[in-house]
């Protein structure tokens, strides 16, 4: 099958890391890849490192960029691709018409529980194959603002389980790197320092937390209009000192090996939770906020706990418990591993979306 996606989005962003797994993913299962994506920016380093898929350069710098149409066009004349698909909605409209104008079948990821226009959300699914969601629960908030049922999929977020898995030297190299040491439990954060994302009751919870346990120590990965609140929090905090601050970086598994548990915090809507999935790849449990599509990432009670959002005391609970139980760590640890591989692993994944093109399934295959 011959496929080519149009990705111009700059990154880096949970999107554009799902638009490089599952372009990577289906070339690793044989098909045909090519790409349609910014130059020299996160997507395009990111593929042209992995060597398999071809790539064309275009920035949709809006809706209407009629230089970034025509790439797509000459991209799509040069692939004849069997299939277009498309994942930012910038993006959207030129795909689709470009598919209808050449007679190509178009395929879009929705990624953010944002509301289509009233004409979007009528006429666009009349030109595309599917409109496909990344959990059951986003696929819901789109056929209730207006898309057709039956133009609508599941597929979830793909891992590369390869490069998130356990491992224990570089738990041990970087923890030493990070100042932390034996005994410490770490919980980490990974992701934009923004409100919807819980930053700051997670502060809250774990100076609670802290106060109770004295070997809890938080690991923050990220950055965001919030970052400076968050430090400044972070300073006020009696224990600040157990806190390390670092920016995004592209080594997440090194990161993830250093943690104990992750704490996805969220009090927004959230379509999906890559990064719960990358740590339960990882071997790291999870505490999340049941809230959006984030409970469909993981096994609530046996790979981690679901927590209302927002709930400073719950979270600080959590935070203890799960810190005093290195047996409730390891077993939830091991079965997020186990989970994750079969349920969102790349292969698995590669054979979904192969299934959802063919028109053989509209849901996902496994079942919580």
């Amino acid at each position: 099958m011959r496929l080519l996606f149009v990705g111009t989005n700059r990154g880096p962003g949970g999107t554009e890391s799902h638009f490089i797994s599952l372009a990577a993913a289906m070339a690793d299962a044989g098909h045909d890849i090519s790409a349609v994506v910014c130059p020299d920016d996160y997507i395009d380093q990111a593929l042209a490192a992995d060597g398999r898929v071809r790539r064309f350069a275009a920035c949709f710098e809006r809706t209407a960029d009629l230089r970034a149409t025509r790439a797509v066009i000459q991209a799509a004349r040069a692939v004849r691709p069997d299939y277009l698909v498309g994942s930012f909605a910038r993006e959207y409209w030129p795909t689709a018409l470009v598919g209808r104008a050449l007679g190509i079948p178009v395929v879009l990821f929705r990624h953010l529980d944002e509301h289509f226009s009233p004409q979007t959300a009528r006429l666009l699914p009349r030109l595309v194959h599917r409109v496909v969601a990344p959990s059951e629960f986003l696929r819901q908030r789109i056929i209730d603002r207006g898309v057709v049922p039956a133009r609508t999929a599941v597929l979830f977020n793909s891992i590369d389980s390869s490069v998130f898995h356990p491992d224990a030297l570089a738990r041990v190299r970087t923890r030493e790197q990070l100042g932390f040491v034996n005994g410490d439990v770490i919980v980490g954060f990974v992701g934009r320092l923004e409100s919807k994302k819980g930053v700051h009751m997670l502060v809250l919870a774990l100076d609670a937390a802290m106060a109770r346990c004295p070997q809890l120590r938080a690991l923050w990965i990220g950055s965001g209009k919030e970052g400076a609140k968050v430090e400044t929090a972070i300073t006020k905090s009696r224990h600040h000192a157990r806190h390390v601050r670092l920016p995004w970086s592209v080594d997440l598994p090194a990161y993830y090996a250093a943690m104990d548990m992750l704490a996805f915090p969220s009090i927004g809507s959230e379509a999906f939770g890559r990064v719960a999935v990358e740590a339960q790849a990882c071997g790291v449990p999870v505490l999340a906020s049941r809230t959006g599509g984030v409970p469909e990432t993981l096994l609530a009670g046996q790979t981690g706990v679901l927590l209302p959002p927002g709930d400073v005391t719950a979270w600080a609970d959590a935070l203890v418990a799960i810190a005093g139980d290195a047996g409730a760590r390891a077993r939830m640890g091991a079965a997020g591993r186990r989970f994750v591989c079969e349920a969102f692993d790349g292969h698995r994944i590669a054979r979904d979306f192969e299934r959802l093109l063919r028109g053989e399934t509209q849901t996902p295959l496994v079942t919580r």
